[in-house]
């Protein structure tokens, strides 16, 4: 994705948002752990992020206590997170779309009315060269403790490579 045309102020910020399944485990990773990144660059008033699931099975809920405790375990905070589902009117207000398999990508696409809207949705692990040919993250919903920390880490790289990409065009727009 191109983000040279970026040129958000405090009024309009860049608005991302990551979709998974349910919105308890890898949408909630990705979101808190790119807001971190933004905070700490200083760039907390220019680019918004939030999370949500393609289902509704879990919205109100906080984040699976496994994502919980392997966010806490790399100093995140992912206890305030309450689960939602995508609703495809957000299209208007969101400038990235970021699913975290194709299974989403497929939902998202499918949701979304114009062909801008469409071009919006990406999988998270497409700005990440290194795992860009593994496409998908894996849910870590059915498996143990330890993989929700392996997934915390293809996460957090894929993040650092997608903010690595942002944050350039984003002071760009800053005067």
């Amino acid at each position: 994705m191109n983000f040279a045309s970026i040129a958000p102020d405090e009024s309009t910020p860049f608005r991302i948002v990551f979709v998974c399944t349910g919105n308890i485990c890898r949408s909630p990773m990705a979101e808190v752990m790119l807001r971190d990144l933004i905070t700490r660059s200083g760039l907390g008033r220019l680019i918004t992020t939030s999370s949500a699931g393609t289902g509704d099975w879990h919205v109100g809920e906080q984040a699976d206590v496994r994502t919980i405790a392997a966010l806490a375990a790399r100093g995140y905070d992912g206890s305030h997170h309450r689960a939602r589902q995508f609703d495809p009117e957000w299209f208007l207000d969101l400038d990235l779309v970021v699913v975290l398999d194709r299974a989403q990508e497929r939902i998202l696409r499918n949701w979304a009315t114009t062909d801008r809207d469409r071009s919006k949705v990406r999988l998270l692990l497409s700005f990440d060269a290194a795992q860009a040919p593994l496409l998908d993250v894996p849910d870590p919903y059915y498996s143990d403790d330890a993989f929700f920390g392996t997934v915390l880490g293809m996460i957090e790289s894929a993040n650092e490579a997608l903010f690595a990409q942002l944050a350039p065009a984003i002071r760009q727009g800053v005067r």
